[in-house]
């Protein structure tokens, strides 16, 4: 007993053991219960039952970073609730590409929920990935953070000038590679990533891609090019790699539930992108003036961030005020998988 209390008040990247064994054990039981609990079966999530699930892992989310604000202090506390939300507000825009994924590809609703769950758990993984190599980065090389800003600056205003194009993913590149190098079914096979079918030139029966399992590496991968933008956004505001992976990992936890509830009114959220361009270019600022000496409040950072994206939805939400909810599924630009 002696030996495990003292393995786990050991340090692993400046944080105690037991932190991380905490943070692991909440993430592993909330999936736990979301896919043998709550989504034990195939279902069609309302906008009602994700804001409710939505609500949940921020509360979750707010107790634990409460419990880094005692344990660790209040430095630490504010580090993780400002990650966290810049995290949120990052993968806003994320949630809208995913949206048109899947209206691209016709999946239905009642199986979209099986695809974002499993993307987390690939989430989990890349994230630990970009963090811990942007830590050691930022460890070795200070200097790393002022190109991480001007990427953060270049990248929002490239958001701005082009907010009000429409993601292409007919001709994206990682559906043509998908298309080139997989088998691809029509059809769906129930909720099956893969399926068995006849090969068209052989007649054996070969393993298939579905829709499914295109829409789940085609969300993983979007994952990753936005983990690109946001990873660097949190490391502005703190270097403590405990802080930087929890805050994003409890963030897109959240966005996932809140998922269904963005879909089905996407035309609502017309002019958030404008906010979260200008969220981007500040964090890259802040960023970019790290090296030099120069540290923005976080309180400060937290309050500007959470005003601005506040801003972007009241804005969309009145300018859009007499339309119908538009979903993605309704969306007028989905095409047709073919193999």
């Amino acid at each position: 007993m002696d030996a495990l209390l003292a393995a786990l008040s050991g340090d692993f990247l400046g944080t105690p053991i037991y932190f991380w064994v905490i943070f692991i054990t909440i993430v592993v039981g909330l999936l736990a219960f979301d896919l043998g609990v709550l989504n034990r079966k195939d279902h069609e999530i309302s906008a009602k039952e994700s804001l409710t699930l939505y609500a949940g892992y921020v509360i979750v989310a707010a107790l634990f970073g409460t419990w880094v604000w005692f344990s660790r202090g209040q430095q630490a506390g504010l580090e993780f609730f400002t990650g966290y939300l810049i995290e949120q507000s990052l993968a806003m825009d994320n949630m809208f590409v995913i949206a048109t994924i899947f209206g691209f590809l016709a999946v239905p609703r009642i199986y979209q929920h099986r695809v974002l769950f499993w993307g987390i758990i690939g989430v989990i993984v890349f994230r630990a990935i970009f963090i811990g190599l942007g830590a050691a980065l930022v460890y070795s090389f200070s200097w790393v953070l002022l190109f991480f800003g001007a990427f953060l600056i270049f990248t929002g205003i490239r958001m701005f000038s082009h907010k009000d194009e429409e993601p292409d993913i007919e001709h994206n590149p990682i559906l043509k590679f998908l298309r080139k190098h997989f088998r691809i079914s029509k059809d769906l096979d129930g909720h099956n990533f893969t399926t068995k079918l006849p090969d068209p030139k052989t007649g054996r029966i070969v393993r298939f891609l579905t829709p499914l399992g295109v829409a789940l590496i085609m969300v993983e991968t979007v994952d990753l090019i936005f983990a690109v933008d946001s990873v660097p956004a949190v490391f502005a505001v703190t270097q403590d790699t405990f802080i930087v992976y929890t805050s994003n990992i409890f963030a897109i936890l959240g966005l996932r539930a809140l998922y269904f509830a963005l879909a089905a009114a996407m035309n609502r959220f017309r002019y958030l992108q404008v906010s979260l361009a200008i969220v981007l270019v500040l964090i890259g600022i802040k960023v970019a003036l790290v090296p030099f000496g120069i540290k923005i409040d976080t309180l400060f950072s937290l309050l500007v961030t959470v005003g601005i994206l506040a801003g972007g939805i009241i804005f969309s939400l009145w300018k859009t005020r007499g339309e119908r909810d538009i979903s993605a599924v309704e969306d007028p630009k989905q095409g047709q998988l073919e193999p």
